[in-house]
């Protein structure tokens, strides 16, 4: 985030869940130094899943697009990576 910061010019928004990694005290410095830079941040409610798209995402991979069964770790990487490949194709999100 930071090299991004530097390398844009005009005010920048990023969302965010509130998972832990997005809420660690040890992160404060520099979430501040960012915001100091220009960088704002906007949390989303503790549990808002039909805020976020890639929970929606995630929903719809896991219910629809893979078939229910024992997937290894390659073998569910490659199943991800096919339903990336057809994104906006084969395999796509509509929202209400």
């Amino acid at each position: 985030m930071m090299a991004l910061i530097e390398r844009v010019s005009k005010p920048m928004v990023v969302i965010l869940d509130n998972a832990s990694i997005h809420t660690a005290k040890k992160l404060k410095p520099y979430w501040d130094l960012l915001e100091e830079k220009g960088m704002r941040f906007y949390f989303l409610p503790p549990y808002s899943p039909e805020l976020n798209r890639i929970e929606l995402l995630w929903h719809k991979m896991k219910y629809e697009w893979l078939p229910f069964k024992t997937y290894t770790p390659d073998e569910l990487a490659q199943a991800i990576d096919e339903i990336g490949r057809g994104f906006g194709s084969k395999y796509t999100l509509t929202f209400c």
